[in-house]
């Protein structure tokens, strides 16, 4: 599944469909350059979860838990980590393994780490397309890995899932 948003709001809105899809072990890989959108797509499935106030990436604390309604957003940015075994102390095993959603930035450089059943979403801000003096839409494109995104994403798309 591919997506085009065109504004901030717009890639929220996406995030909101994506997080109301979202159950209990889900797990989301965000894949883009800086400023692509990652954090607010992380946003819409933060306000999708009822998470209230402010959702920023964490980049310096590398995990941020946002308590939901019925489930906790883990959010992870792992774009200041450059091995596997730094993973240890983020915390990120622990949330793997929990009863919450687990988003992570800059996670497919431990794709074996995180696992076989994930939702990818790679982002790319498609500059050639952008007005002069305004922010360029976004690509925004789901692969699923395993049965469960590819749940996901037929039902974000409207198909039934296989």
């Amino acid at each position: 599944m591919r997506a085009i948003t065109h504004t901030a709001e717009e890639t929220i809105a996406l995030g909101e469909r994506l997080g109301r899809e979202l159950q209990s072990g889900d797990v989301l890989v965000l894949t883009g350059d800086l400023g692509a959108g990652k954090t607010q797509l992380t946003k819409g499935i933060a306000r999708a979860l009822g998470v209230g106030g402010a959702v920023t990436s964490p980049t310096f604390t590398i995990q941020m838990v946002y308590h939901g309604r019925d489930l906790d957003l883990n959010h992870f940015d792992l774009y200041r980590l450059e091995h596997a075994d730094q993973l240890e102390d983020t915390g990120l095993y622990d949330a793997l393994g929990s009863d919450g959603v687990c988003v992570i930035e800059w996670g497919e450089q431990f794709a074996d780490e995180i696992g076989d059943e994930r939702l990818d979403a790679i982002l790319t801000r498609l500059d050639e397309a952008a007005v002069p003096g305004e922010e360029p839409p976004r690509a925004i494109e789901l692969a699923p890995h395993g049965l469960r995104a590819e749940e996901i994403v037929s039902r974000l798309a409207g198909k039934p899932a296989r």
